[in-house]
């Protein structure tokens, strides 16, 4: 459990595109998707890594045919990491384009990401969202932990909390207990000051890809939550593995 500090939490960046919280202490507060990453099985990710390394096999064969082997071993080891960060830039910059558009601002936008921008601007079109909160840092203190959501928008007199994402492959559960965790936050960071959660009606997942967009429901009632916290007691548990290996034992003397 957290006390909620003198001061109101800060996101605290420290590199692309990790970030993390801390109080006015400087003591850290778990994030939810540090959270959900360190907490919940992705047995996915390993077909994703080998499939990574096996593309660039391919894809590279030529100029890996002219390397040596060490050389080889490091582009392909490699692979998966850039495949990774490529994939985390795009999503980085549709977040950063989608929040101006959300708000009525004109953006440029990059060749790359013209066919994710013009989807995003039909689902605005289409739906008609009126921005509550963009880019908000939310806090649980009762629970420990905090979360930067996209957006709450309101429509047809319902809010909604809403998610852009720009997987390749659709929209996961975990992104279920992702929304569950901020819409069970007990506060939002905005203009230097703390603020209640606003009443949630629905959340949504909206998959941006650059032929198109899908409008995504999710289940983040109470009981998904409570999935959630179970998963963070995990991650803690987690961390705490190295405290069971304890020091090793000397023969006795006598």
């Amino acid at each position: 459990m957290f006390s909620p500090p003198a001061h109101r939490v800060d996101r605290m960046a420290f590199g692309k595109p990790t970030h993390h919280y801390e109080d006015a202490n400087g003591k850290r507060i778990p994030g939810v998707t540090t959270i959900l990453n360190e907490g919940l099985p992705k047995p996915g990710l390993i077909n994703w890594a080998g499939n990574a390394t096996a593309e660039a096999a391919v894809n590279r064969w030529d100029e890996l045919t002219d390397m040596g082997p060490a050389d080889r071993l490091k582009i392909l080891k490699a692979a998966r990491y850039e495949d990774r960060d490529a994939a985390a830039k795009r999503g980085t910059e549709v977040h950063a384009l989608a929040e101006q558009l959300m708000l009525g601002h004109e953006v440029t936008v990059p060749d790359e990401l013209r066919g994710h921008v013009e989807a995003y601007v039909r689902f605005l079109d289409e739906w008609s969202p009126e921005p509550v909160l963009t880019e908000v840092t939310v806090v649980n203190y009762t629970y420990g932990y905090a979360g930067t959501l996209d957006m709450i928008f309101s429509r047809g007199g319902q809010m909604i909390l809403a998610d852009i994402k720009t997987t390749r492959s659709g929209i996961y559960g975990e992104t279920a207990l992702q929304l569950a965790a901020y819409r069970y936050a007990e506060v939002y960071l905005k203009d230097g000051g703390e603020h209640d959660m606003p009443d949630v009606d629905e959340t949504w997942a909206i998959w941006v890809r650059g032929d198109g967009y899908s409008v995504i429901p999710l289940n983040t009632s109470q009981s998904v939550f409570d999935d959630f916290r179970r998963v963070a007691a995990t991650a803690r548990a987690a961390k705490r593995l190295s405290e069971y290996v304890l020091p090793e034992l000397e023969p006795a003397h006598v």
